[in-house]
C-alpha cells in the first residue's frame, strides 16, 4: 500500500532480460534500512527487492507487466518515481495507491497555467466511470487532483495541474505530448464500480 507521495526519483542502471526483465535501480535510499522483499513502487507499479547495493536495488519486472505499463519506462536510463511501502502510522499525505496499474494513458497536451502545468490525459473509456472531478488519481505513481474531465468519441479526456514542486520532485515536470502514463484509479471508485455492476446482473 502506498500513498501517491514520491520520496526519490531513481535512475534504471542496468536492464536485463532473464526469464523475467531484471532491473537495477539506482536511488538515493538508505538501503540499510530496504529488506529484500520489500516493495516499493517504481512510476506507479508495485515491485519487490530481490536484491541490493550501496546505492542500488533490483526488481524482477514480469512480461504480464510490461505488457499492461506505459512503454519505454523499463529501460536503461529511465527515470521513476519511488515510493516505499506505507508503514503503520505514518502520515497518509496523498490518498491510499495499491501500486496496481488500471491502464495506460496518453498524454494530449501540456500548457502553463500560472505558476502549474496543466496535463491533459487521454484513457479509455471504460475507466471514465472511475475518474471524477475533484477526485484522485494516481499517474506514474504521482497521487493528483482530477482538474476536469471529458467523454470523448476516441474515449475519455481528462485534466490534472502540477505545481512547480511536483514537477521538481517526480518526472512529471518532464512529460510531453504522446508520453504514455501509468494510470491508478482511486481503490474506492473501483469498488464501487463493482459493486454497481454486480446489482446490475
Amino acid at each position: 500500500m502506498f500513498t501517491g507521495i514520491v520520496t526519490d526519483v531513481g535512475e534504471v542502471v542496468s536492464a536485463e532480460q532473464r526469464g523475467d526483465l531484471r532491473l537495477r535501480i539506482r536511488t538515493g535510499y538508505d538501503l540499510a534500512t530496504v529488506d529484500l522483499g520489500a516493495s516499493i513502487a517504481c512510476s506507479g507499479v508495485c515491485l519487490t527487492v530481490v536484491d541490493k547495493g550501496d546505492n542500488w536495488f533490483a526488481v524482477d519486472v514480469s512480461a504480464e507487466t510490461v505488457s499492461r505499463t506505459a512503454a519505454d519506462m523499463w529501460r536503461e536510463g529511465a527515470r521513476l518515481n519511488l515510493e516505499r511501502a506505507l508503514r503503520m502510522g505514518d502520515e497518509l499525505g496523498g490518498h491510499i495507491v495499491t501500486g496496481h496499474v488500471d491502464s495506460v494513458g496518453e498524454v494530449i497536451g501540456t500548457c502553463a497555467e500560472g505558476d502549474s502545468t496543466r496535463i491533459g490525459v487521454r484513457v479509455d473509456r471504460a475507466l471514465a466511470p472511475s475518474i471524477a472531478q475533484k477526485g484522485s488519481i494516481t499517474l506514474n505513481g504521482v497521487s493528483l487532483t482530477v482538474n476536469e474531465v471529458k467523454d470523448v468519441d476516441d474515449g475519455m479526456h481528462f485534466a490534472v495541474n502540477i505545481i512547480p514542486h511536483t514537477a521538481r520532485e517526480t518526472t512529471l515536470g518532464a512529460l510531453t505530448q504522446g508520453q504514455q502514463l501509468n494510470v491508478e484509479i482511486d481503490v474506492i471508485a473501483r469498488y464501487i464500480e463493482r459493486m454497481m455492476t454486480v446489482r446490475a446482473q
